[in-house]
C-alpha cells in the first residue's frame, strides 16, 4: 500500500514538473516573441518612416528614454531565450523543494533579477550610444561611421573570446545545475539574488558581443539575430566553447582588416 502511495506521489510530481516546464517555457516563448515583434516594428519604423530617432541633431531626454527602452527590449529578445535552460531548471528545482507550492511566483522573481542586470547594461549601452551619437560616430540608422571604432570593437570582442574571464562566466551559464547547487537560496529574496547572480555571469560572458551591434547597426535585425544565435550556441551546444574560440579568431582578423583599411 505504501509502495503504491509512493508511486502515485512520484507520478503526480512528474505530471506537475511537466506542466511547469510547459507553462514556463510557453511564457518565455511568448515574452521573447513580443520583444522580437517590438524590435521588428521599431526597425521598420526607422527604415520607412525615418522619424523614430533624430538624425545628427542633439537628442532630448525623451529620445534618450526611447533609446533606453529599445535596448532593454533588445536584451530581453536576445538573452531571455539563452537563459531558458537556467530558468526551467530553477522552476523544476523549486517544485521539487516545495512540492505543494506553485513555482511560478519565485520563477518570475528569478527572471526579474536576471533582467535587472541586463537593464543596468542597457543603461550603460544607452549612455555609450548617446556619446557616440554626439561625437558623430554613428549614422542615423545607428551604424558605426568610423572604421577605427568598428575595427577596435571587433578586435576587442575577438580577444575577449580567449580570456579566462570569458570562460569562467560561460561555465556558469552552460551548467545551470551546478550554478544552483552552489548558489541555491530559499524564498523570494533568494530567487532575486540568484537571478541577479546568474544575470551577472551572463553579462560577464556576453557584454562585448553586444557592443558589436554598433558595427553593423543596432537595429539591423539580421545582425541582432546572428549575435543572439551565436550566444545560444555558446551556451547550449556541446562544443560551444570551441565555437566561441574559433569565432574569436575570426573577429580578430576582421578587426585587423578593418583597422588597416
Amino acid at each position: 500500500m505504501r509502495e503504491k502511495s509512493v508511486k502515485t506521489s512520484d507520478s503526480t510530481l512528474e505530471a506537475l514538473l511537466k506542466r511547469d516546464r510547459v507553462m514556463v517555457g510557453g511564457g518565455l516563448l511568448g515574452i521573447s516573441l513580443l520583444a522580437w515583434a517590438y524590435m521588428a516594428h521599431m526597425a521598420q519604423h526607422m527604415l520607412h518612416m525615418d522619424i523614430a530617432m533624430p538624425h545628427m541633431q542633439m537628442w532630448g531626454g525623451w529620445n534618450v528614454f526611447l533609446l533606453f527602452v529599445m535596448w532593454v527590449v533588445m536584451m530581453v529578445a536576445m538573452m531571455l531565450p539563452t537563459a531558458a535552460p537556467a530558468i526551467l531548471m530553477f522552476a523544476v528545482m523549486r517544485r521539487r523543494h516545495r512540492q505543494q507550492q506553485t513555482p511560478f511566483a519565485p520563477t518570475v522573481v528569478f527572471i526579474i533579477g536576471y533582467l535587472l542586470v541586463w537593464t543596468g547594461y542597457s543603461l550603460l549601452a544607452t549612455v555609450a550610444q548617446w556619446g557616440l551619437h554626439t561625437a558623430a560616430l554613428l549614422s542615423p540608422l545607428m551604424v558605426s561611421t568610423s572604421p577605427l571604432l568598428g575595427g577596435a570593437l571587433l578586435l576587442a570582442a575577438g580577444i575577449f573570446q580567449w580570456t579566462p574571464l570569458k570562460y569562467a562566466c560561460l561555465a556558469h551559464c552552460r551548467s545551470p545545475l551546478g550554478f544552483f547547487m552552489t548558489s541555491w537560496r530559499e524564498g523570494a529574496y533568494g530567487a532575486l539574488l540568484m537571478g541577479l547572480r546568474h544575470g551577472s555571469y551572463c553579462v560577464g560572458c556576453c557584454w562585448i558581443l553586444m557592443a558589436l551591434l554598433f558595427v553593423a547597426g543596432v537595429m539591423n535585425l539580421l545582425w541582432v539575430a546572428a549575435i543572439a544565435a551565436f550566444i545560444l550556441v555558446e551556451k547550449v551546444l556541446p562544443h560551444g566553447p570551441m565555437v566561441g574560440r574559433v569565432a574569436g579568431g575570426i573577429l580578430v582578423l576582421a578587426g585587423l582588416v578593418l583597422l588597416v583599411q
